[in-house]
């Protein structure tokens, strides 16, 4: 083995334990998993370039985490904020300046090595809401937000990793802190998962992915909240309300045949999807759907229609 082979192993021996997580700050950051994954690499090409330079005084974590977020607040800059459709407002037009929020696969996480605890606040960090309210905060309060209450670095240790004071680090965590909660619930999805139990989710799961299998839309709407929504990104339209979803499934997507496989996405209830296509006798991928749930039901379901199966595990086809 060559010097330089040697010194690439130790490198990727060093940063493994944290790759995983990073990738899912840079998301968290981004709203894209393939911006994420953009953000990463150049992060550790980066940190590995500059890898002589660090001053071992414990962990190489807060080093790692500094060069990352620096590397996503760039591209921040460069690139347009990424919305679902319901943030455009009543059905807003599709623009040459639109973005949309990508599905995180959970597999990516890596929570076996985690505590109930962590695990739980990992997967909040990484639902739809959160992530969708995240695009809306300013990208240095978006990172001192996700670096303190998500990864739970002290305001002594963000100002560090951005080159800035505690009072400003606190002031921007404030501010962020105002923004969210005007955007997202009051109660987290895994809050709700946890008051509802596994077997009335399961259920619930069930239930809904047999409706869409006997194309009953009467079924499929009786799942849903009064005011749910359903939107399809990367299209710009989306629907509100009983009524107005029963419409869109009878008059589109319930006339032909689906079938639907289980899935881990943004750590909320999700499917795969599969749609007939006749001429080649099969179902192909149509979207991967996650749902938001309440007390009261399905509350919204985003419908990511470009969404990459391999990444969550799903086959690219299924037979009929």
């Amino acid at each position: 083995m060559t010097r330089h082979s040697a010194e690439n192993l130790a490198f990727g021996k060093l940063i493994e334990p944290y790759r995983a997580e990073l990738h899912a700050h840079c998301y968290r950051m981004l709203g894209s998993v393939h911006d994420a994954e953009d953000a990463l690499q150049d992060a550790l090409v980066r940190a590995w370039r500059s890898l002589e330079h660090f001053e071992d005084r414990g962990s190489i974590r807060p080093w790692l985490y500094k060069i990352a977020t620096n590397r996503c607040l760039t591209l921040i800059e460069r690139r347009a904020r990424r919305d679902i459709p319901t943030d455009l407002g009543s059905a807003g037009p599709l623009t040459e300046t639109t973005a949309w929020l990508e599905p995180y696969p959970d597999d990516r996480l890596d929570l076996a090595s985690l505590s109930p605890e962590a695990r739980c606040l990992t997967r909040e960090g990484v639902e739809l809401a959160f992530v969708a309210a995240l695009q809306h905060v300013s990208a240095r309060q978006r990172a001192v937000l996700v670096l303190r209450e998500v990864l739970g670095f002290s305001a002594r240790e963000v100002a560090d990793l951005m080159d800035t004071t505690v009072a400003s680090v606190n002031s921007a965590l404030q501010r962020a802190r105002h923004t969210l909660d005007e955007r997202r619930p009051a109660m987290s999805q895994q809050a709700t998962l946890r008051s509802l139990g596994e077997e009335r989710v399961r259920a619930l799961g069930e239930r809904y992915l047999a409706a869409w299998e006997r194309g009953d839309v009467d079924a499929i709407v009786e799942l849903l909240t009064e005011d749910a929504k359903y939107s399809m990104p990367p299209l710009a339209e989306w629907f509100q309300g009983r009524e107005a979803i029963a419409e869109f499934l009878r008059g589109g997507p319930l006339t032909t045949s689906w079938r639907f496989l289980r899935a881990r996405a943004n750590g909320q209830l999700a499917f795969g999807t599969y749609m007939w296509q006749a001429e080649r006798s099969l179902y192909v991928p149509a979207g991967v759907d996650i749902l938001t749930l309440n007390d009261s039901g399905i509350a919204e379901v985003v419908s990511f229609l470009t969404a990459d199966f391999s990444s969550f595990g799903l086959p690219t086809e299924l037979r009929g």
